[in-house]
């Protein structure tokens, strides 16, 4: 897949592995929209990497937990960089306090930006088909004891993934639907894990989750995106963790 001239919309894309994302497509050739809720970072952001790049690169406020903010940002791309190929729903949160927000975000908010990508990429609705991709987790295949609530979202975003991502659904759409999981990358996403486990005596759980995680960089968690964007079947699942090449999950034999 040759990324040059192609439209990227990435959520969460003012910050951490969205960010990179968004830095790595733009050094790549294509014009990108950030997609935020903060919407401070992501002008910012837009601002400079306009100039590092002398790209076309948007900033459209969108909370992934509102449908018609998220519409809106599609529209908006569409409208300022044109039709969009590639769809990236990585925005995210670890806060099992906020249960209901984080699922919100993290599994709704994928079904929302993927049926807007059906919508606005689809063959069946007018469009020239896509690639839409859907950021996991580690804890998606292997579950945090410590955060339950957090590994139940990252595992539904596999299992909506592999379900839409099926061929029956690629021939009607011409859209592609894949999974990346980042093992554990360094970004704010955890501040003060006493307050974002369900209960304070979870931490001696959460310090056996994590004791053999080995961090990466945001940066590279975006040239795997590049990878599987390049590589993937619709309908696959990818892991990246440790700093070492993205990897295809085999559930046949797991």
């Amino acid at each position: 897949m040759d990324l040059r001239g192609k439209v990227a919309l990435v959520t969460g894309g003012a910050s951490g592995i969205g960010k990179a994302c968004v830095e790595e497509l733009l050094k790549l050739g294509c014009k990108v929209s950030i997609c935020d809720v903060n919407s401070s970072d992501g002008d910012t952001l837009a601002q400079e990497l306009g100039q590092k790049f002398n790209k076309s690169v948007i900033f459209c406020p969108c909370d992934v937990t509102d449908y018609p903010q998220s519409e809106e940002a599609f529209q908006e791309t569409t409208s300022a960089l044109g039709p969009i190929d590639i769809v990236v729903n990585n925005a995210g949160i670890m806060n099992d306090r906020f249960w209901e927000l984080e699922v919100d975000t993290n599994l709704n908010g994928v079904i929302r930006g993927t049926l807007l990508g059906m919508r606005f990429m689809g063959k069946d609705r007018g469009g020239k088909g896509g690639t839409v991709v859907n950021m996991g987790s580690n804890t998606s295949m292997r579950p945090y004891v410590s955060a339950p609530i957090y590994s139940a979202t990252k595992h539904a975003v596999l299992g909506f993934t592999r379900a839409f991502g099926d061929q029956f659904h690629v021939e009607q759409t011409g859209v592609r639907v894949v999974a990346l999981c980042p093992g554990a990358t360094s970004t704010s996403i955890i501040t003060d894990i006493r307050k974002q486990l369900l209960h304070a005596s979870f931490e001696p759980a959460w310090q056996r989750d994590t004791a053999n995680s080995i961090y990466q960089k945001p940066d590279h968690v975006a040239r795997a995106l590049v990878t599987i964007l390049q590589r993937a079947v619709s309908g696959s699942v990818w892991m990246v963790e440790g700093g070492q090449p993205p990897y295809e999950i085999n559930f046949a034999n797991p």
